[in-house]
């Protein structure tokens, strides 16, 4: 069972998030430069406040709880110093470009909890080799929406599609450290569906996902309501289903859902052709 993530500063979501087995409850602090790099996308930029931490690790008896600072900067001592005192399981450091920057920051954390990385520069990926060994180090997160544009790409499941994230997930789990990636729409719902995207978690043995917006999205007026639990239950079932494929099943499924993605990139990259012109 992969964890499933759930961004969120609100006490009652947190408190039904830990009812439900393997959630990991997710505070976001990240701010610096967020804005002007995903400025005109879809994207949601949290308002979390470092008193959050506490509040949010409060309500939780078996979650665990991660907290995603801001990049690497003069005042990350004191903010790590901030979100630990207040019971942070894990730190994951985001927008980081080199060996150096995460090892900078192992320094600053100093074995006080375990240590995340969040893959989303280009810089990152192609020095994997570097810093992968990094004292405390117990989780590489590929993050797709920053990691795309980095990579010049169209959309967001492109470097999915590229084998970028099997190389990853490979070297991530010979490491010994757990590999995620990513965000999830609901099962059927998305430019890349979610029982899709669930189905390259499965193949590439990833252990963790981010739960995207689309399962608090309210139900069509008539519509039957959705509670954030039945969706949850459904995404488990589905999961459990695709560990059960054969390998014949998986590679059939890969090539499929490659082709998707390369299908929803080139149509993206028609539109934006035709804006220009």
């Amino acid at each position: 069972m992969m964890d499933l993530l759930q961004i969120t500063n609100d006490p009652a979501l947190a408190r039904r998030c830990d009812a439900l087995p393997g959630m990991r409850l997710f505070v976001d602090l990240e701010t610096h430069g967020k804005a002007e790099r995903q400025a005109g996308r879809n994207t949601f930029i949290t308002t979390h406040q470092p008193e959050d931490v506490g509040r949010i690790k409060a309500q939780l008896q078996r979650a665990r709880l991660m907290v995603r600072v801001n990049p690497l900067h003069p005042g990350t001592p004191a903010e790590l110093d901030t979100v630990l005192a207040q019971g942070a399981d894990s730190v994951m450091l985001p927008m980081f470009q080199t060996p150096d920057e995460l090892r900078a920051f192992s320094r600053i954390v100093a074995g006080r909890a375990p240590i995340v990385a969040l893959l989303e520069t280009a810089g990152a990926l192609h020095s994997f080799d570097g810093w992968v060994g990094t004292p405390g180090l117990c989780e590489v997160f590929v993050g797709l929406n920053d990691l795309h544009l980095s990579l010049g790409c169209r959309f967001m499941f492109e470097p999915l599609a590229q084998g970028l994230l099997d190389n990853v997930a490979h070297r991530a789990r010979a490491q010994g450290l757990r590999f995620g990636f990513g965000g999830i729409a609901r099962l059927d719902e998305g430019l890349l569906p979610g029982r899709d995207a669930l189905a390259e978690h499965v193949r590439l043995g990833s252990q963790a996902v981010i739960l995207s917006r689309t399962f608090h999205r309210p139900d069509a007026p008539g519509a039957a309501v959705q509670t954030f639990e039945a969706e949850v239950a459904a995404l488990r079932q589905a999961e459990q289903a695709l560990r059960a494929r054969t390998p014949l099943q998986v590679e059939a499924d890969r090539l499929r859902i490659s082709a998707v993605i390369g299908s929803v990139a080139a149509s993206m990259a028609r539109r934006a052709a035709e804006s220009a012109a």
